[in-house]
C-alpha cells in the first residue's frame, strides 16, 4: 500500500535514479559475484521458468553444479527451494546474495529468469550475463507497460545489457540463443554477441525440431537423435530446444543430453494423483497464449468433460484479458468455475465477473455449466465434487506459488497443489 502511493507522488525518473543506485550498491556491497560464474539469463512471455529448469537439469547431466532464480523456484547446488517472493526477480541485494550463495557452494553455472518489470527496476544491473535465451514475445504486462512496444523494449535492454558486460577469462564470449519462430529474433540481431544461435520448428533454424509426436508424451528429432520426453504440447518443445541449444552452446554436446531424463517443474503441467478416479492437473497459464497452447496441449489427454478453475490477476495487471480467458474457458471445457486469484487492492468479485462474462460470451449458464466462487480454495473444491469418472480437472492461473496476494499488500497463504491433495486424501480416506 505505502508503495503503491510513493509511486503515484514520485516522478518516474527519480524512482529509475533509485533502483539504478540500489542495483549498483548491491552490486558493490557483494563483490561482483556473477563474476566468477557463467552467468544464463532467459527472457520472453512464456516458457521462462521450465527453460530455466531445463537449462540447469541438462548441465546437471553433465556433471556441473547450478544455481536458479526463477518465478517457481530458487536453487542453490542440492539444495532447492520454491519462490515464496510473489516476484519473478528478487530485490537487488537479495539476488546479489544468492549469487554469492552460488559461488560459496562451488556452483558453475546460474540461470537466471529475467522478467521485463525487473529489467525495467533495473534488477539485471550488476549481474554479468554470458549467455541471454530468448523464448517468445506475445502481449502480457501490456498496461505496466504502458503499450506492446514498450514491453518488446524492456525484453531488448537484456540483449543490450549483455554484450555490454565485460567477458570472463574463463568464458570469453557473449552468447544469444533466440526463437527462430518469432519475429522478435530478427530484431534481436542487431546486438553483436560472439555467438547467435537459433532454434526453432517452423522458421529454419540451428536447433530444428522435425517429426513431432505429441500422441505420447512429446517426441521429436533434432538431425539424426530422437529426443523423447513425458511432456505435453508444443510449446514444449520449445523449451527444450531452447534448453539443449544453450547446453551445446557451452560446449556439452547436444548428442550427450539423449540419456538425460527432464523432470517437471512444479505448479507446471503438474498431476495431482491421490487414487482417484479422474484426472487433477495445475498448471500457471494466466494469459492468453499459454491457456491456448494449454487447452491444445490437453487435446491428446483422454478424458470425459474437462472441469477448469481460473481466474485472472488485479493490481492494474492486464485488465482486458480478464474476459477473454473467460472466453477461452466457456468455448473449450464444459463446466467452468471462476474463482479468486491475485486481486491485489482491485475487488475480486469484479475480476470474477469480468472473466465469468466471457464464458456466458461462449455459451456458458451461471449454476448450470458455470460457477463463480469467490473463495479460490471452495472453487477448487468445487471443482472437484464436480468431477466424475474420467473426467479431468484443470487449474490455472497460480500453479506453484504459495500466496494469494490480497488488498494493502498482504497475502494469504495459499499453494493449489495442496489444496487439491488434502480434499482428495479427505474424500477418499
Amino acid at each position: 500500500m505505502i508503495k503503491s502511493i510513493i509511486k503515484k507522488f514520485i516522478p518516474k525518473g527519480l524512482l529509475s535514479f533509485y533502483h539504478l543506485a540500489l542495483a549498483r550498491l548491491a552490486t558493490w556491497y557483494y563483490k561482483n559475484p556473477s563474476d566468477k560464474l557463467i552467468v544464463i539469463g532467459v527472457t520472453g512471455t512464456n516458457g521462462k521458468t521450465t527453460t530455466v529448469n531445463f537449462i540447469s537439469q541438462y548441465l546437471e547431466c553433465q556433471g556441473q553444479k547450478t544455481g536458479i532464480a526463477s518465478t517457481v523456484n530458487f536453487k542453490v547446488g542440492k539444495k532447492e527451494w520454491l519462490n515464496d517472493k510473489k516476484m519473478t526477480m528478487l530485490g537487488r541485494f537479495q539476488t546479489q546474495k544468492l549469487l554469492v550463495d552460488m559461488v560459496e557452494d562451488g556452483c558453475k553455472f546460474a540461470i537466471i529468469e529475467t522478467s521485463s518489470q525487473g529489467i525495467e527496476q533495473f534488477r539485471h544491473i550488476g549481474i554479468n550475463y554470458d549467455v541471454a535465451v530468448f523464448t517468445n514475445l506475445t502481449p502480457e504486462h501490456i498496461e505496466a507497460h504502458g503499450g506492446f512496444e514498450n514491453y518488446r523494449k524492456a525484453k531488448e535492454k537484456l540483449f543490450a545489457h549483455l554484450i555490454n558486460c565485460k567477458k570472463k577469462n574463463f568464458f570469453d564470449k557473449k552468447i544469444i540463443i533466440s526463437n527462430s519462430d518469432d519475429e522478435e529474433t530478427e530484431r534481436l540481431r542487431k546486438f553483436k554477441a560472439d555467438i547467435f544461435s537459433t532454434y526453432g520448428i517452423e522458421a529454419k533454424a540451428d536447433y530444428q525440431a522435425k517429426n513431432i509426436n505429441l500422441e505420447n508424451g512429446l517426441s521429436f528429432d533434432l538431425g539424426e537423435k530422437n529426443i523423447k520426453t513425458d511432456f505435453l504440447g508444443i510449446f514444449s518443445t520449445y523449451n527444450v530446444l531452447a534448453a539443449i541449444a544453450t547446453v551445446d552452446q557451452l560446449g556439452f554436446s547436444k548428442d550427450s543430453l539423449l540419456a538425460c531424463k527432464l523432470r517437471g517443474v512444479a505448479g507446471r503441467q503438474e498431476w495431482i494423483n491421490k487414487g482417484q478416479d479422474f484426472k487433477v492437473m495445475v498448471d500457471y497459464a494466466p494469459e492468453p497464449t499459454s491457456l491456448e497452447f494449454l487447452y491444445k496441449a490437453l487435446e491428446n489427454i483422454e478424458k470425459n468433460k474437462l472441469i477448469h478453475v481460473l481466474g485472472s490477476c488485479g493490481g492494474g495487471r492486464d485488465k482486458a484479458r480478464q474476459p477473454i480467458l473467460g472466453q477461452m474457458a466457456g468455448k473449450n471445457a464444459d463446466i467452468v468455475v471462476v474463482t479468486n486469484e491475485d486481486p491485489y487492492d482491485d475487488d475480486p468479485v469484479e475480476i470474477i465477473d469480468n472473466v465469468a462474462k466471457g464464458a456466458t460470451k461462449a455459451g456458458k449458464k451461471e449454476n448450470v455449466d458455470l460457477f463463480k466462487v469467490v473463495d479460490r480454495v471452495a472453487g477448487i473444491k468445487k471443482a472437484l465434487d464436480l468431477a466424475q469418472t474420467g473426467d479431468l480437472v484443470l487449474i490455472t492461473g497460480k500453479g506453484s506459488e504459495q500466496f494469494i496476494c490480497i488488498a494493502d499488500g498482504k497475502k494469504k497463504k495459499h499453494d493449489d497443489r495442496l489444496v487439491v491433495g488434502e480434499y482428495l486424501e479427505a474424500k477418499i480416506s
